[in-house]
């Protein structure tokens, strides 16, 4: 079983994806699946058990031993890992910077989009959003969306998200990490961070969030009138 209705959002670091794609859900009345949030979950379990980042056989054993749990509590994705809620945690410069390691690792990204499969699975109506959700994940999605944004801009948008959480980290540190991870993410050899073919690309450089929410419901609104 699939879900009636798949909507994926690609794109690069701090586009707007996680923000747009949970409040498009919203307004569809849709589950929202936060697919970043299942490779932060590996990325701090492998740190957790201090494990080497780049032996892709131990990410695999920590991707296959350790019990993973994902549930949609008030529109936010709730992480546990063997049975403890770990979702404050998964947004720390730390586990950021590392969830690139899990994403390169080809056999643990396969584990990692039958997570995503099984969770659409169980829901009506999905919106999800990560780097190849339109590609690799759901390639037969009813809509998919490609955002991006430009660097400078994407920047300012993780230093706002990040604020109060006291990382120490410039706007130039932060740049560079994005530009870093957009580099892992577009040459990786296993699910490229590129468009789907069919996707519709939407620039969001100069859009606040609700003028994209807007866009990209009006587009869903129109396949959806012309599926019925």
């Amino acid at each position: 079983m699939m879900a009636d209705l798949i909507i994926t959002i690609d794109g690069p670091a701090a586009s707007g994806k996680s923000t747009v794609a949970r409040l498009l859900a919203q307004k569809l009345g849709a589950s929202f699946l936060d697919t970043g949030a299942m490779y932060r979950a590996v990325t701090l379990a492998a740190m957790q058990a201090g494990v080497d980042l780049n032996d892709q056989e131990k990410l695999l054993d920590i991707a296959q031993t350790c019990k993973f749990q994902f549930s949609v509590e008030a529109d936010k994705m709730i992480v546990c890992i063997d049975g403890i809620d770990a979702t404050e945690h998964l947004r720390s410069p730390e586990v950021t910077a590392n969830a690139r390691y899990i994403a390169a690792a080809p056999k643990v990204r396969e584990i990692l989009v039958q997570m995503q499969r099984q969770f659409a699975a169980d829901r009506q109506k999905i919106v999800t959003e990560g780097r190849d959700q339109g590609t690799v994940a759901f390639g037969d999605a009813d809509v998919k969306f490609y955002l991006t944004a430009d660097a400078s801009e994407r920047a300012r948008r993780r230093q706002a998200e990040l604020a109060g959480k006291d990382t120490g980290q410039t706007i130039e540190q932060i740049q560079k990490i994005i530009d870093e991870r957009d580099k892992s993410d577009e040459n990786r050899a296993v699910g490229p961070l590129k468009p789907a073919e069919d996707a519709i690309i939407v620039d969001t450089t100069n859009l606040s969030i609700e003028q994209v929410v807007e866009k990209l419901s009006g587009h869903v609104r129109g396949k959806c009138s012309k599926k019925n």
